[in-house]
């Protein structure tokens, strides 16, 4: 099958793209000019030049293909032009629908993100849910829910698209690296001093790429997935990678007002005035406030999504970071620094 992946350059495109390669597809990958290809690099993966807001690119990449995943965005959640964030993310995804309907593709995925789920006040949020407004915070998840209506929609009006809705995966080839595998690095890097009492749902990467693959087949048109696995509390994690490294998790609670406070200097001290992402993202601690717990039953019962223990998954991650020399040697464990000593 021919395959267009676009975002293939980054963590779940390009460990969605390996795979599909893996299993023989034909795989086409939409890549910005002078990006960064490791994810792709050593496979028979196609790069096919291009941008998501730029129309024609797509229209030549999307030609001949049976389907499409849509996995490209602004994941961040600090930009210095905030307006760029909601472009890529609105009108890309418009482009890549639309490129994709008029090329007559069999079938579209479009991965939006567990941040457009409601989270009810006590259970688990879940693909029902009603969705919260006051609980977006930042142009990340703004775009990304307008996006996702925009799927919707055009899946209203006939054209075969699938939602999935990946929670936090980990894993390997997070290169940039994601929101969620710099939290595991910052741990590796002993920059996390103490924890705040909230949570998430962590599924294996690998796991999000078989539900990607699996909405593609036996996903029904319009309707969306979440592609998770277990809720955990964010100490829960840190005591997962302590027991995985050797290194000491963190022991102190934070308060949630000093985080925000701290949050907001640090944001105004490194992105107002020196113009570079803060090392604390406010609209990432605003959205800790109540943890992101949903429930995967759907994609588990409809799809068959796998389930891998998600201990293997951050070893995974941790092993990645480590050989392609994101931790340097004095930040390692014991462990780590017998495995990989320079």
């Amino acid at each position: 099958m021919k395959v267009l992946v676009t975002g293939a350059t980054g963590f779940i495109g390009g460990n969605l793209a390996r795979e599909l390669w893996r299993r023989g597809d034909d795989v086409r990958a939409l890549v910005r000019p002078g990006s960064n290809r490791l994810t792709i690099e050593d496979t028979g993966i196609v790069p096919v030049e291009g941008d998501i807001l730029d129309r024609q690119s797509i229209d030549r990449a999307v030609q001949g293909c049976e389907a499409v995943f849509h996995v490209a965005a602004a994941y961040t959640f600090w930009s210095k032009n905030p307006e760029e964030v909601s472009r890529t993310n609105v009108e890309g995804t418009l482009n890549v629908l639309k490129a994709a309907r008029e090329a007559g593709v069999s079938r579209t995925v479009y991965t939006s993100t567990v941040g457009t789920i409601g989270l009810p006040k006590t259970g688990l949020g879940d693909e029902a849910t009603p969705f919260e407004s006051q609980s977006l915070h930042g142009d990340y998840k703004r775009s990304k829910l307008q996006a996702e209506k925009e799927a919707l929609s055009l899946a209203a009006e006939g054209m075969p698209v699938v939602v999935v809705n990946p929670t936090a995966p980990v894993g390997p080839w997070d290169v940039k690296p994601t929101p969620t595998g710099r939290m595991v690095l910052d741990f590796l890097r002993r920059k996390v001093p103490a924890y705040l009492k909230t949570g998430m749902n962590v599924v294996d990467v690998a796991d999000v790429v078989e539900g990607h693959i699996l909405a593609l087949g036996k996903g029904r048109n319009g309707d969306r997935y979440i592609l998770g696995n277990r809720n955990v509390s964010l100490k829960e994690i840190f005591d997962i990678l302590s027991e995985i490294t050797g290194l000491s998790a963190p022991r102190i609670r934070a308060p949630y007002w000093l985080v925000v406070g701290v949050g907001y200097a640090d944001r105004f001290v490194e992105g107002t005035l020196l113009r570079r992402e803060p090392a604390i993202p406010v609209e990432g601690v605003l959205a800790s406030r109540v943890p992101a717990y949903v429930s995967c039953e759907k994609a588990v019962g409809e799809l068959g999504q796998p389930q891998r223990p998600i201990e293997n998954a951050l070893k995974q991650a941790v092993d990645w970071f480590a050989e392609h020399g994101y931790v340097d040697g004095k930040n390692r464990s014991p462990a780590t620094r017998q495995r990989w000593p320079n």
